[in-house]
């Protein structure tokens, strides 16, 4: 399915080290809205994933997916980072905070696979997750990234 021009998610492939940087920062962006139509769009019409168990495939199936997940993670604060880079492709490490309807806090560690299409819009998501429960004095992600925070996620 060809992407149109006027979906195009810049920067575009091919990567380097800065243009990963700045895809990075814009998904973490994005997720910290958690707004299903707005993350979707930045997905191929035809886009891959697997999230933990869940094979998706496409757009709506994306949004539909989002949708469950923040009416399930509530308070959910997301922080990216950029580990590895290729041509089209790109390596994150992430974590996240969120509690569930009964209080309950979780840290959630992850690493997920890339794929871009020549627009910049992202083909193919692999994601692995394990989740952790903390206590809330535990919590360490208030809220979106603030202006020139570009420090990385320590390790836990």
């Amino acid at each position: 399915m060809e992407t149109r021009l006027s979906e195009a998610r810049p920067p575009l492939p091919p990567f380097d080290a800065a243009g990963a940087r700045i895809k990075v920062r814009a998904a973490e962006a994005a997720w910290n809205t958690r707004d299903p139509d707005r993350v979707a769009a930045a997905y191929t019409e035809d886009s891959e994933w697997r999230n933990r168990d869940e094979f998706i495939t496409g757009r709506e199936e994306i949004r539909a997916f989002l949708q469950r997940k923040w009416e399930r993670e509530l308070d959910y604060v997301l922080r990216k980072d950029l580990w590895a880079f290729g041509e089209d492709r790109i390596a994150v490490r992430f974590q996240y905070e969120w509690r569930d309807s009964a209080g309950v806090w979780f840290r959630s560690y992850g690493n997920e696979l890339w794929e871009f299409d020549s627009a910049g819009l992202m083909r193919r998501r692999e994601a692995s997750i394990n989740d952790v429960v903390i206590a809330e004095s535990e919590r360490t992600l208030f809220g979106p990234r603030a202006d020139g925070d570009d420090a990385g996620i320590p390790i836990r």
